[in-house]
Parts: structure tokens; C-alpha cells; sequence
């Protein structure tokens, strides 16, 4: 291990006595010292001896006074490395605490015991583990972000997607039986208002909004 100490920090007795057991029984972590916090004043003592420590957090049992709070705390103990436990996390806490820091690594108490297990060795050995399932909630909460930033009709919908498949003017006015011309202003209104100033740069749009997938992409 390249810690020399674990710290729970949960008030929650039971989840408390599970995460013990669980990081024992990754090997190496059999003698590991493991220490409990059930508030911010007790994790704040606890790493003032500057031990390399893992720490695993239930943030939303806690009482941090906001998510720059947990961050400030994590920079400010650089032999620390954190992982949060929780049941959720919203879209906004996740990309403010991952994009903010390095330190910090999140999984979710319903996960799998072999999961659970991965994500208590990662932060044991000092390193990020970030949960599939945070990685989809900032996805999805992308592709909702980008599609509430523009005003594009349906119809200018239709068109940017047919733009990402890479057909030419001729062929999305051939399909929607419309003029070139027509084609072409609908082109113009879709660069307008994604602020964007060639097809390339739209159809990286396309993508980020789930306006056209991988599959489809490559048919």
C-alpha cells in the first residue's frame, strides 16, 4: 500500500464497519491503521500528523460547508488521496469536486462488492478512481446543458444532424424536398446561433448533444 492509514469518514456505523472490512481484505492493507471521523473538526485533527492517508468521505452525511470547502481541505493535505462514498451525487457537486482537483475519486455505496473493492485499492495506493456511473451523470448532464443553450428548430435540428452525417447540401435538399437555397439559409441560422464558423465545428455540436451517435456515424 502507499498509505500508512485509511480514515472513515462516516457517521454511519454500519457503513463504516463495512468499508473496514472490505479495504482489509485487499491484500497488503491486512495491518493497515484505520482511524474514524464522524465530523469535519475530527478528519481535520486527525490529519494534522500529515500521515499519507486514504480517506473515504460520505459528503453527504457530513457536515462540509459546501464542495469548496471538501476541495480547499483536500489541497491543503497533499498526502491524502480521497475517495467519496455516497448513494448520489449531483451533476454540478461532481464536475466542480473532479475538474477542481486531482485528489478526489468517487464511487457509490450500491456498487458491487468487487467494485467497492477496486475503488478502496485505488485510493489505498494513492490513486483517482472515478465510478462509471459519475462518468455517465456529467455525460448526460452535458448533452442536457448543450441542448437547453441553443434555440434551434427541429427543422435546424434535422438539418445540423444530416451535416454531422456528412452529406452535402444537394443531398439533405434532395431529401427533405426542399430547395438548396432553403437548404442553405437553414445552414447559415445553425452556424448563427451555435456561434460556430465551419461544418466541423457544428458537428462536434451534433455530437456533445446527442444529436448523432458513434453508430450512426460510422454506417
Amino acid at each position: 500500500m502507499n498509505v500508512a492509514r485509511i480514515i472513515i469518514a462516516d457517521n454511519q456505523p454500519l457503513t463504516a464497519l463495512a468499508v473496514e472490512t472490505i479495504a482489509k481484505s485487499i491484500t497488503g492493507a491486512e495491518n493497515m491503521e484505520v482511524a474514524y471521523a464522524d465530523c469535519k473538526q475530527r478528519l481535520s485533527a486527525l490529519l494534522r500528523d500529515e500521515k499519507r492517508t486514504a480517506i473515504v468521505l460520505d459528503y453527504t452525511l457530513f457536515d462540509f460547508a459546501n464542495n469548496e470547502s471538501l476541495v480547499i481541505l483536500s489541497e491543503a493535505n497533499p498526502n491524502t488521496s480521497w475517495l467519496l462514498l455516497s448513494e448520489e451525487l449531483t451533476p454540478d457537486f461532481l464536475r466542480y469536486v473532479l475538474y477542481e482537483t486531482q485528489r478526489i475519486g468517487v464511487a457509490y455505496k450500491d456498487s458491487p462488492i468487487d467494485i467497492l473493492r477496486e475503488a478502496l485499492r485505488y485510493v489505498m495506493h494513492g490513486e483517482r478512481y472515478i465510478a462509471q456511473h459519475a462518468t455517465e451523470v456529467l455525460l448526460q448532464s452535458a448533452v442536457v446543458q448543450e441542448r437547453q443553450k441553443d434555440d434551434l428548430t427541429q427543422t435546424e435540428r434535422e438539418v445540423l444532424k444530416a451535416i454531422a452525417l456528412g452529406k452535402t447540401t444537394k443531398e439533405i435538399a434532395t431529401e427533405r424536398f426542399s430547395s438548396i437555397h432553403t437548404i442553405n439559409s437553414h445552414r447559415k441560422n445553425i452556424f448563427r446561433k451555435l456561434g460556430v464558423n465551419c461544418a466541423h465545428d457544428a458537428m462536434k455540436y451534433a455530437f456533445r448533444a446527442g444529436l448523432v451517435n458513434e453508430a450512426e456515424f460510422y454506417i
